[in-house]
C-alpha cells in the first residue's frame, strides 16, 4: 500500500510514477476523444464530460491503493454513474460506449503493474484506439441513410422495373441507391412518395 504521508512528496517514486501514467492517459484520451470521437460523431458538447471523467477516474483509481476499496467496486460505481446520470435524450448508445471506453482506458493507465512494462500498456491502449477506429470505419462504409422523395414515373414502380427505378433515382440524386420503399401512391396526380436508402 502507498503511504499517504509521502504520497504527495514531489520526489516520491509513487508520485512521479502516477504523473507519468497521467501524461500517458491524457495523450490516449486526446486521441480517443478529439481525433476519433470528434471525427465520426462531431459532438463538441461532450468533450468536457469525457475528459473530466477520464481524469477523475484515473486519479481515483490511482489513490485506491491508499485506501481499502476493491477496484472492481470502484469501476462498478463509475459504470453505474455513466449509465444512470448520462442517460439523456441526446446521449446515444455510441456516446455511452465512448464513456465506458474513456473509463476503461483511464483505469488501465492508472494501474501500477510492476511485471507489465510500459510498452505493454502502450500496446493495450493502441489496441483499444485501433478497435474504435476500425469499428467507426466499418459503420461509415456500411451505414445507410433514408430520405423521402416525390416521384412521378409510376411505370417504374412495377416489380419488373426495379433496376430502371434504382438507376433513374441514382442519376437524379447522385447517390448510390440501395433500396426503395413505396410509401404512398397518388394515381390522380400521378405521383408517389418514396423512401430511398443510400450509403451514408
Amino acid at each position: 500500500q502507498i503511504k499517504m504521508d509521502n504520497f504527495f512528496d514531489l520526489t516520491s517514486p509513487n508520485f512521479l510514477g502516477i504523473m507519468w501514467r497521467f501524461a500517458i492517459n491524457i495523450v490516449f484520451l486526446f486521441i480517443l476523444i478529439r481525433i476519433i470521437y470528434f471525427k465520426y460523431v462531431k459532438k463538441v458538447k461532450f468533450f468536457f464530460t469525457f475528459f473530466l471523467m477520464g481524469i477523475m477516474t484515473f486519479f481515483i483509481c490511482s489513490l485506491l491503493r491508499s485506501v481499502y476499496v476493491e477496484i472492481g467496486f470502484a469501476v462498478g460505481l463509475f459504470a453505474i454513474f455513466g449509465i444512470l446520470r448520462l442517460r439523456t435524450r441526446n446521449f446515444s448508445i455510441k456516446d455511452m460506449a465512448y464513456t465506458f471506453t474513456t473509463i476503461g482506458i483511464s483505469v488501465i493507465n492508472s494501474l501500477k503493474l510492476l511485471k507489465f512494462p510500459l510498452l505493454g500498456v502502450l500496446i493495450i491502449n493502441g489496441m483499444i484506439l485501433l478497435s474504435a477506429y476500425l469499428l467507426e470505419e466499418f459503420l461509415v462504409r456500411n451505414s445507410t441513410k433514408k430520405h423521402s422523395i416525390v416521384y412521378e414515373k409510376l411505370e417504374f414502380l412495377k416489380p419488373d422495373k426495379k433496376e430502371k427505378l434504382l438507376k433513374d433515382i441514382s442519376e437524379r440524386t447522385g447517390k448510390e441507391i440501395l433500396k426503395v420503399k413505396i410509401c404512398r401512391i397518388n394515381y390522380i396526380r400521378k405521383r408517389a412518395l418514396l423512401d430511398i436508402y443510400y450509403k451514408g
